[in-house]
């Protein structure tokens, strides 16, 4: 009996305002000692026997060095490691642009080469995002039970392998099939921000994660340019084949992605996340703190109901409705340039407030003018880009997400009027540099505020929802404005601005806080204290 392993030390984790992090605090103190009405977390943190056998035969009752991840981040810094990572994470980035960005080209090129109706051309951009919608809670429930590092190579592999069957397409419902294929999954795409975000220290995060959208900016970009090259001699076939090429230097080179040391080290498997830390450190030139790797071993991950945690709900279901914003907005105004483009005048269309072809299967290639002033408006990423990169690490998070929602709605509003094609390209310049700011600082804060042991799902639902967003406009931008152009501007202006106010209501303010490990680990100001221990298993009790 004398030689099993005992319990050192309980520590309490008393809970005054669970809504609010800042407001625990430990307390060290026995059973009989605690005699609140509040809840109370224990953590039990057992000493090995090896380790109590060493001090009593030493007459030391010193407790072991530890450290956690977050130290470990720390002490390494941002070195020639996180600049590696970041191409090779970038890479899935600018794949995923490119395939986003291909629908906006493709629509009206099959609307003249097939002689398809708005409503079928509509359904070629739904498609992708039905199957995006659905795979991204999978591949976030992946990541989070099986690692990051599985769950972005499997859905990477597949969209190369599906992206290249497409351009091969014999029919219309084949390639409704296979692009849906192709949307399940780019499904997994954020899962490499959830991967990159856990080797980033807290200085570096936010920046960092914004300079990595920077890849989204520069596929979006690379896309149109690729387009003006491709479409007039090849056609849309050789372009689809053409997109695929980021991808496959992605899968060529995925084996020298790591997994996630906050993984390993949530899942017990202290060896792994201490060779993977240990690896960054001589990459960097650094030398790791002294002591023990403390590990969590949290067995339940990847659980959907964690999401609705009394701490999380509204967080969650906030987050939610702003990435559906962001994406119904961003694509909007993507689908809408092409369109209004097309249109010709657009003081006919608002006079008339109405755009009625002649034909239902009227159409107009797309000109060189017209990836011009679309390679225009794609520059847009990148000073938007920049915008936002100024201000997510000044005002906040938060601000900066109901800033950018606020600036799209006011860059809509000028669209009602009768404005020339000049004019036109600066307002949708501006609205999508602010709309593309606000979609890279959500990517920012979503990671930061939800713990490891459901981030990669926080990550999958909350993109599931920005996949409805984008499933929902093309009906918005390619159809309904056909009806009524007033309407169609009144529903982006109206979504965005009820997103800013959603953003201005989030719970957590996540800057400049560590990444948690658990749900159980919210200390003060989300900062993880490195207290010695070695926590094994974690309970919660509520005393009444």
């Amino acid at each position: 009996m004398d030689n099993w392993p005992r319990t050192a030390k309980i520590s309490y984790k008393r809970w005054r305002n669970s809504e609010q992090w800042g407001d625990a605090d430990f307390v060290g103190q026995t059973d009989e000692d605690q005699g609140t009405d509040a809840e109370i977390c224990t953590i039990a943190s057992n000493f090995d026997a090896e380790v109590t056998q060493s001090s009593s035969a030493s007459g030391s009752n010193k407790p072991e060095e530890t450290f956690t991840v977050d130290d470990a981040l720390e002490a390494i810094g941002f070195g020639k490691f996180q600049w590696k990572i970041s191409f090779l994470t970038g890479l899935s980035w600018v794949a995923d642009a490119m395939e986003m960005m291909i629908l906006s080209i493709l629509g009206p090129q099959l609307h003249c080469e097939w002689r398809l109706p708005s409503y079928k051309v509509a359904l070629i951009t739904s498609v992708v995002f039905v199957g995006m919608g659905i795979s991204s809670p999978i591949w976030g429930n992946v990541a989070d039970k099986y690692g990051r590092k599985v769950g972005l190579k499997v859905s990477m592999c597949w969209t190369l392998y599906y992206g290249l069957l497409s351009a091969f397409a014999p029919a219309y419902g084949w390639l409704l099939f296979l692009r849906g294929l192709v949307g399940f999954g780019i499904g997994g795409a954020p899962q490499s921000v959830t991967l990159y975000s856990e080797f980033l220290p807290v200085k570096s995060r936010g920046v960092c994660i914004m300079l990595i959208a920077a890849f989204w900016a520069i596929g979006a970009v690379f896309e149109v340019l690729l387009a003006l090259m491709v479409m007039p001699d090849l056609g849309w076939r050789w372009l689809l084949g053409f997109s695929t090429v980021p991808l496959a230097i992605f899968v060529c080179f995925c084996f020298w992605l790591p997994e996630s040391p906050r993984f390993d080290v949530l899942s017990g498997r202290r060896e792994k996340a201490m060779a993977t830390l240990t690896r960054i450190a001589k990459e960097n030139g650094k030398t790791l703190p002294q002591g023990r790797l403390i590990t969590y071993n949290q067995n339940e991950r990847g659980r959907i109901k964690d999401l609705f945690a009394p701490q999380y709900w509204k967080t969650t279901l906030l987050l939610w409705f702003i990435w559906f914003s962001n994406a119904f907005s961003y694509y909007g105004i993507v689908l809408l340039t092409t369109e209004l483009f097309q249109a010709g005048d657009l003081c006919a269309m608002t006079q008339g407030a109405k755009i009625e072809p002649d034909c239902s299967l009227e159409c107009r290639y797309l000109t060189s003018a017209d990836y011009k002033d679309l390679l225009w408006t794609t520059l847009a990423e990148f000073p938007g880009l920049l915008v936002v990169l100024l201000l997510v690490d000044y005002i906040g998070r938060k601000k900066s997400m109901a800033l950018c929602f606020v600036m799209f709605s006011l860059c809509i509003l000028p669209l009602y009027a009768c404005i020339g094609r000049i004019a036109l390209t600066i307002f949708i310049f501006i609205a999508r540099a602010f709309i593309s700011g606000g979609y890279q600082v959500v990517f920012v804060y979503t990671p930061e505020v939800f713990p490891t042991e459901n981030r990669a799902l926080a990550m999958g639902t909350s993109s599931a929802m920005a996949r409805l967003g984008a499933l929902i406009t093309p009906f918005v931008a390619q159809v309904l404005l056909r009806t009524s152009v007033y309407l169609t501007l009144s529903v982006y202006c109206s979504c965005s601005l009820l997103a800013g106010v959603a953003s201005w209501l989030l719970p957590f303010e996540t800057l400049g806080r560590n990444l948690q490990e658990s749900s159980l680990d919210q200390e003060a100001g989300g900062q993880t204290t490195s207290t010695p221990r070695q926590s094994d298993n974690t309970t919660c009790s509520a005393d009444q």
